[in-house]
């Protein structure tokens, strides 16, 4: 079925309709609908199943960037990493990066430079600035080849990407947008000065019918595709589809820093803590020419991959340690660079249209840590076409469950185990760290972890699954083991398989009223 806030067959005209849940769509049905807007949006699978899901989890101004010369994308970026730190202090925390210098590659003093503008080309207000450390004295060192003896740490943020969308979506759907997931747009057409817009529920093969003043393409990498099934839209060439993949692996040291690694061909990893027990690893770049429902990594990533980290640290990274993996395509805007990694990470916004027709405003590119200026960029076009109605108004807006200062997160852990004293202080914590303050309406009136129903594995019970059904459109157990949290990490194929069997039955009894 689909499913949506009131009557799906009696909605009325729609201001804008947004094609894409990934981060820019939901982004963009949030900022709009908090200034007055009527807004629908359509996703063919899961919330953030696809590029927005599959990142290096980073809020960060891109320090490479600073090579190809794209100085307001960096600036923007560094100015975004504390508003969005502080619109989610429970998905975003600030982390420590550790950049050691390779004597073969670039020279410390560009090094050096180049951390000098990226501490002050945005306003940093909270998060530390760059120091010089001796990695023969320091911890962070140890891990690392006896070789490399000098670094520099300076400033980021990390957030749990997939989180950030549902969130995202949640925030909109309260503020009264009408959120339609595993829904695809089949047909758009333009009919008595409005957009009509088929909706093809993906599991019964169902059709309705929505009409709306304005179309929103935010389809990532699907975004060509949307246009060249459009009669009179601009159909060219205007994705340019990079392959990015990631690794997991044991733990590979024990303090709270990443690092950053530069490489001989010019491009550069990450080595991150994950989920405590676990580092990731990545990215690659590589143009895609694939099927887009078939991404996967690819042997020789895996190996580039595990080679590239195994130049700098001691213990080195092998192929039979992979735990997990994932790859996505990032839908940079094609400017016709020669290599992947040298294609711009600006994103480019452009207006379909003519004068007297329904308008589309396209999205072409982007990443995470500017999805917010992106939609503010967004409502700008939706402005000129529809008129003004409400402020620009998220730079100051806390998402659902980020109604806490950047550093009460152990406030509000210590506040909930006190009110909770029978339940595992570490489910708390992860409980905290995917849902803020509204841990309180998963918890509820439980007394111990009893209360909170059946217990599936890795801490999921009952009374977060219905949860995550109820209030952010989990339907399968991927969404919830893979997107909404990462627990698949540490439950059995057994335990999730269990998990889809109980989801499949409290569906049928919970759907029409989940996430409304």
């Amino acid at each position: 079925m689909l499913h949506c806030t009131g009557d799906c067959r009696t909605l009325p005209l729609l201001d804008l309709f947004i094609i894409g849940g990934g981060v820019n769509g939901c982004g963009i049905a949030r900022d709009a609908v908090g200034r007055g807007y009527s807004v629908g949006l359509a996703e063919m699978n899961d919330l953030a199943s696809g590029t927005s899901s599959r990142s290096t989890k980073l809020v960060h101004g891109g320090l490479r960037y600073l090579e190809y010369y794209e100085f307001r994308l960096v600036r923007e970026s560094l100015m975004e990493r504390e508003v969005l730190w502080a619109s989610a202090p429970h998905i975003i925390h600030p982390l420590r990066f550790v950049l050691p210098h390779h004597k073969g590659l670039r020279p410390a003093w560009l090094l050096r430079l180049g951390l000098f503008l990226y501490d002050h080309l945005g306003g940093r207000k909270l998060l530390p600035a760059t120091r010089t450390i001796d990695l023969t004295r320091d911890p962070a060192g140890a891990p690392l080849k006896g070789d490399f003896r000098r670094g520099f740490e300076y400033s980021d943020c990390w957030v749990d990407d997939a989180r950030l969308v549902a969130l995202t979506a949640r925030d909109a759907a309260d503020r009264g947008a009408q959120i339609f997931t595993r829904t695809r747009v089949s047909h758009v057409e333009r009919i008595n000065g409005h957009w009509r817009i088929a909706l093809e529920d993906m599991t019964t093969g169902e059709t309705r019918h929505v009409e709306a003043r304005l179309l929103i393409n935010a389809a990532g990498p699907w975004a060509d595709r949307v246009l060249r099934g459009m009669a009179g839209a601009d159909a060219g060439h205007h994705v340019r589809l990079v392959q990015g993949s990631h690794i997991v692996v044991p733990k590979m040291f024990d303090h709270d820093r990443c690092y950053i690694f530069q490489n001989a061909d010019g491009r550069i990893i990450f080595a991150i803590p994950y989920e405590d027990d676990f580092t990731l690893i990545g990215t690659t770049d590589r143009d895609y020419k694939g099927d887009l429902s078939e991404i996967e990594i690819s042997e020789e990533e895996t190996e580039y991959l595990c080679a590239a980290a195994s130049e700098y640290f001691k213990k080195p990274v092998l192929r039979p340690s992979v735990v997990w993996s994932y790859s996505g395509v990032r839908p940079l805007y094609d400017d016709g660079a020669d290599s992947a990694q040298a294609a711009t990470r600006e994103y480019v916004l452009k207006v379909d249209g003519a004068a007297d027709a329904p308008k589309i405003v396209n999205v072409f590119g982007g990443k995470i840590t500017t999805f917010r200026k992106l939609s503010e960029h967004v409502l700008e076009h939706v402005e000129a076409i529809l008129g003004k109605r409400g402020p620009a108004w998220t730079a100051r807006a806390t998402l659902p469950g980020g109604d806490f200062p950047v550093d009460g997160v152990e406030a509000t852990i210590a506040t909930l185990a006190t009110r909770y004293p029978a339940i595992n202080r570490a489910l708390i914590r992860r409980l905290v760290r995917h849902y803020g303050t509204r841990t309180r309406d998963i918890l509820g009136a439980a007394r111990n972890e009893a209360e909170l129903g059946r217990a599936f594995g890795a801490g999921l019970t009952a009374a977060e699954v219905h949860y995550l059904i109820d209030q952010e459109w989990a339907r399968t157990a991927a969404d919830i083991v893979w997107r909404r949290s990462k627990l698949g990490l540490r439950m059995t194929a057994t335990e999730i398989a269990a998990l889809d069997d109980y989801m499949r039955s409290a569906l049928q009894e919970r759907l029409p009223t989940a996430a409304q």
